[in-house]
């Protein structure tokens, strides 16, 4: 069944839905894992979306999961067992880095040299540590992107001058158990390809540097995630083959390196609709309004990005009701949700040729910081439907 005919055989009560297609999911990743050069290394960053059927389906592509918390590694470490885990994200706790190292968890993204310290005073075996550091970009790459976690003063890694810190720990007693295996620097989501290979080029160039002053060899540099995904025009991929391309020739530079990234949002966004049902379509000082089934507290992506969520009408002929049914009329509409918020808006003044009271909207690339993001319990509506097809 295709999502069109899925959505379009369910009741109104069955409204709000997420619909997953794993089919183009799959096609999508083993498409991302062709473009890329065999020392590149593609794990994914669970906390993108977590659902087990989205976990499984990527993993013919990916070599590992990323996960930011102990629930995140008890959840991905139960949904697919046979992969390697990396553990990262800042704050982890003394419980968390214990549970982890229970499960096996030997590739750490370590934020600081407390946590450093944490780890080498708890692991009881050999534990592969990459030094996440906050660099420095000259070029301008991260001034306008969605997000940056680096390049500027963030909670985000370690200052640069502190990384040189850290690299002398572990050469001292007590840290035995650590194994310096490179740098971790994700800086930005929201980059396109060429800007994401400038800011991939400057990573390797500083870490490369780094090894060399301290007479080490690196074994690895991620350069994370952060590939751009663009709302405003679904069509608009990043380009995976460019981006490959240009992966291989950094590497020919520095044979013995691995490359790792860490994409989310790009791998799987595309491959996720919320579909709802219009409950409600007013005039508001000459604007059209459609008030839907669910909103933002289901799909929080675009009140937290500040973009419309791109959307299709579903058309629906029958109309139950005996007065007149309410349409847009202005040729323009804002879709919000239930909640009693003026920021539960989903689309505002998009062209659309019809809109009803009883059509149902589908709105795409919602497979990524969806339904996982978004403040479930406000008002305490229903939770939606899920349907996994393919």
């Amino acid at each position: 069944m295709s999502v069109t005919a899925l959505i379009a055989s369910l009741t109104p009560e069955q409204f709000p839905v997420y619909v997953y297609d794993l089919a183009a999911l799959r096609t999508h990743a083993a498409a991302v894992r062709a473009a890329l050069p065999e020392r590149v290394e593609l794990y994914y960053a669970a906390k993108a979306n977590p659902e087990p059927e989205i976990l499984a389906a990527l993993g013919p592509a990916v070599d590992g999961y990323e996960v930011s918390s102990g629930g995140e590694l008890a959840h991905v470490r139960a949904a697919v067992p046979d992969h390697p885990l990396a553990f990262g994200g800042p704050g982890k706790t003394p419980a968390e880095i214990a549970a982890a190292l229970r499960l096996g968890v030997r590739r750490w993204h370590v934020e600081s040299e407390h946590e450093l310290r944490l780890l080498a005073a708890l692991a009881d075996g050999p534990v592969d540590v990459l030094l996440r550091a906050n660099l420095p970009v000259t070029d301008g790459s991260l001034d306008t992107v969605p997000l940056a976690m680096g390049g500027r003063p963030t909670s985000f890694g370690l200052d640069p001058a502190l990384v040189s810190r850290c690299v002398q720990l572990l050469a001292e007693p007590g840290f035995e158990r650590l194994r310096l295996a490179g740098v971790h620097a994700h800086l930005a989501s929201g980059l396109a390809a060429e800007a994401q290979l400038a800011v991939a080029e400057q990573v390797v160039a500083w870490s490369v540097a780094l090894a060399e002053r301290h007479g080490i060899t690196l074994a690895e540099v991620n350069v994370g995630g952060g590939m751009a995904v663009d709302y405003a025009d679904p069509a608009a991929r990043f380009d995976w083959t460019a981006f490959g391309a240009g992966l291989a020739k950094l590497l020919d530079r520095h044979p013995g390196l691995t490359l790792r990234i860490e994409p989310g949002r790009a791998l799987t966004s595309y491959c996720g609709h919320y579909a709802t049902e219009v409950l409600d379509v007013k005039q508001s000082h000459g604007e059209d309004f459609a008030i839907v089934r669910g909103g933002t507290h289901h799909l929080r992506t675009p009140a937290t990005r500040g973009h419309d969520q791109p959307f299709g009408v579903l058309p629906v002929a029958d109309w139950p009701h005996p007065w007149e049914r309410p349409a847009v009329t202005t040729g323009r509409v804002t879709v919000a949700g239930q909640l009693c918020t003026p920021k539960d808006v989903l689309a505002a003044g998009v062209p659309v040729a019809e809109l009803r009271a009883g059509d149902r909207v589908v709105f795409a690339m919602a497979g990524a910081y969806a339904w996982n993001i978004s403040h479930h319990e406000f008002l305490m509506h229903p939770r939606p439907g899920f349907h996994f097809l393919g």
